[in-house]
């Protein structure tokens, strides 16, 4: 299978490569305590091992119901917010529609407006499914999301709607039950991953098996990478690599790590990784901030900060390697002043403004960059794999627990004050 690639070009002098070179190997115990899974962290590792929800007896399970959804609906709405859209919304909004069902949005927002719109778009839909996803369904805005379109399915089809909806819920809760009671149809959200982590599991792959996406592919794809992060030499490994560099460039004041990418499809997948790495690193007064840009677009906008601005940041990069159908720029008799473009083709135009840009950042700041094979599933299911591997090489390294977000909690209560709940 294509590897990911991962290398980093610094003509800055922020650190010689031989500074890195010894923290990698200083770090190495980091990736060793990832590589074999800690007895602590047990009930947050089900994503650790690709096999366990994303093997051959889960995939046929999610591939079984997906079919049956293909085959009489024309939409489904994907209810959940963060960790339980993120995965596989990056997935579908980068790769597209491959089946006659489109996926639609909901339970990610508590706004009038975009529920309106929600359920505006499904006004010409001949049949509709949704499946709500919630670990415990406490969060506020999946509830009323999920409300929303019960509303929506019982004024199409009166009692019989609940054949129309799937909740993937914590088995023996009591949103499994109260959804059980009322014959929905269930999917299990694994008792033993984390919200940021279940791309590789019914939460991220229903939903992409619906929408037509090769849910086997996806997996495929990371358990490859699994098995090359789990072998081989420790100064080797690209998630060590990759989290000993972020973690020296935090040692010398970068605090903000911007996921930069000259492909706009990757838009979806820099808020999964934003995510991932926000909740998982940002505690006990640690972590970067993730952010991300879109290029050549925010050249035009943050351009001139990441060259000029407060020396507070660095980028990784996602490089497509893959060559697509482009599109040849023609001459034509317009004296327009870009004559010397014509031929070029706007993939050769976008890779020589991608690699003008890593060569005018790179003398400001450490440049990481990730040779990614294609824009398919295969590098979906590795891109997921590698990141939430790296995440937990890196939280070793800095030493705080990548698995718990109390601090998302912190508003909470507020907010269940002003709304009466008691």
């Amino acid at each position: 299978m294509r590897d990911i690639g991962f290398s980093f070009r610094d003509n800055s002098g922020t650190f010689t490569a031989e500074e890195f070179e010894k923290r990698v190997l200083a770090n190495a115990e980091a990736l060793h305590v990832a590589q074999k899974g800690e007895d602590r962290h047990a009930m947050s590792l089900g994503w650790h091992n690709v096999e366990e929800w994303a093997g051959d007896k889960w995939l046929t399970a999610y591939e079984k119901l997906a079919e049956k959804v293909r085959k009489e609906a024309d939409a489904l709405v994907v209810i959940g917010i963060g960790g339980s859209n993120q995965a596989a919304r990056a997935v579908y909004e980068a790769l597209g529609v491959k089946s006659g069902v489109e996926l639609v949005w909901a339970g990610n927002s508590i706004s009038a407006h975009s529920i309106r719109e929600v359920i505006k778009s499904l006004e010409n839909k001949k049949n509709i499914y949704i499946d709500c996803i919630a670990k415990n369904f406490e969060t506020l805005e999946p509830g009323i999301g999920f409300r929303a379109m019960r509303d929506v399915l019982r004024s199409r089809y009166g009692k019989d709607y609940a054949s129309h909806v799937i909740c993937t819920f914590t088995e023996d809760t009591p949103a499994w039950k109260m959804a059980h009671e009322k014959g929905y149809e269930l999917l299990p959200f694994p008792k033993n991953i984390g919200g940021r982590f279940t791309a590789l599991s019914p939460i991220g792959l229903f939903p992409l098996c619906v929408a037509g996406m090769d849910i086997r592919k996806i997996a495929a794809g990371a358990a490859d990478i699994r098995a090359k992060l789990l072998s081989g030499k420790d100064e080797d490994n690209i998630a060590l690599r990759y989290a000993t560099a972020r973690t020296m460039l935090a040692e010398k004041g970068k605090t903000v790590e911007l996921l930069s990418y000259f492909e706009p499809r990757f838009f979806r997948f820099a808020k999964w990784w934003k995510q991932l790495y926000g909740e998982s690193e940002g505690k006990d007064d640690k972590g970067l901030l993730p952010m991300d840009t879109c290029y050549s677009e925010d050249l035009h906008s943050l351009g001139q900060f990441v060259q000029d601005g407060t020396p507070m940041l660095f980028e990784s990069f996602l490089d497509v390697k893959e060559r697509e159908e482009g599109y040849v720029l023609n001459a034509d008799d317009v004296n327009d002043g870009f004559s010397y473009l014509d031929g070029k083709d706007f993939w050769e135009i976008n890779k020589a403004a991608f690699e003008a840009t890593v060569i005018a950042h790179s003398r400001r700041f450490p440049v990481l960059l990730f040779e990614v094979p294609a824009m398919d599933e295969e590098t979906f299911g590795k891109l997921f794999y590698f990141f939430e591997f790296a995440c937990y090489v890196t939280c070793n390294i800095t030493g705080v627990n990548p698995f718990d977000q109390n601090g998302v909690e912190a508003y909470k209560k507020d907010m269940f004050r002003l709304l009466g709940k008691n």
